[in-house]
């Protein structure tokens, strides 16, 4: 558990994990929206595969990836809940 909440913790992980809300997005998408580099955001989205936070999918040349199931999507959104009371 330690583990998973520290990839959450992460500020960039975190602003990826929420892009991912909105549905799945391929690698460029999310360093576009995020202003990380390509290279950057590629590093952690493989620590949160890893950590079973977003899973891919490949397609082509491009790698897609969304949030791994409505878990992560949970605990995101009552952190969120829990800061904002």
């Amino acid at each position: 558990m330690a583990e998973l909440f520290h990839q959450m913790a992460d500020p960039t992980r975190l602003v990826l994990l929420m892009s991912l809300f909105s549905g799945e997005k391929c690698v460029c998408e999310l360093a576009e929206q995020t202003d990380v580099s390509v290279s950057a955001v590629s590093h952690q989205l493989r620590s949160l595969r890893i950590a079973k936070l977003v899973k891919s999918r490949r397609n082509g040349r491009h790698i897609f990836y969304s949030l791994d199931d409505d878990h992560v999507r949970n605990l995101v959104s009552k952190g969120l809940e829990h800061i904002r009371e």
